[in-house]
C-alpha cells in the first residue's frame, strides 16, 4: 500500500502542479483586466494593456487571435463566464491540494504503523 500511495501522490503531485498554471493565467489576466477597469492606477494607456495567451503555451505562437488588448480585453473580463472561471480553477486548486495532503498523510501513518509493527516484532517475515 506504501507503494501504490507512492506513485498516487507523484500523480496527485503533477496534477497539483498542472493546476496551479490556469490560476496563475487567470490571476494575470485579472490584474490586467483590473488595471483597465481603473485607468487612474496605471501609467501605461489602456490601449497598450493586452493578455497574451500565448505567452503560457496555451496557445501556439502563430494562432490568431492570440492577444486581446485594451477594450476587447475589458469586455472579456466583464463576462460572467471569466469570474466563474475563477472559481472553478481555485475549486480544482484546492481539490487538488487536499488530495496530496491526504496522500503525505496517509503515507506517514502507514510507514510509521510498518515500522512500530518491524520493531515489536510483530511485522510478518518478507
Amino acid at each position: 500500500f506504501v507503494g501504490i500511495t507512492y506513485v498516487l501522490t507523484v500523480l496527485w503531485l503533477l496534477v497539483f502542479a498542472c493546476s496551479a498554471v490556469p490560476v496563475y493565467i487567470y490571476f494575470s489576466t485579472w490584474t490586467t483586466c483590473q488595471s483597465i477597469a481603473n485607468p487612474s492606477k496605471t501609467s501605461a494607456s489602456i490601449g497598450s494593456l493586452c493578455a497574451d495567451a500565448r505567452m503560457y503555451g496555451v496557445l501556439p505562437w502563430n494562432a490568431f487571435p492570440g492577444k486581446v488588448c485594451g477594450a476587447n480585453l475589458l469586455s472579456v473580463c466583464k463576462t460572467s463566464e471569466f469570474q466563474m472561471t475563477f472559481h472553478l480553477f481555485i475549486a480544482a486548486f484546492v481539490g487538488a491540494a487536499a488530495t496530496l495532503v491526504s496522500l503525505l498523510t496517509f503515507i506517514i501513518a502507514t510507514t510509521y504503523n510498518f515500522a512500530v509493527l518491524k520493531l515489536m516484532g510483530r511485522g510478518t517475515k518478507f
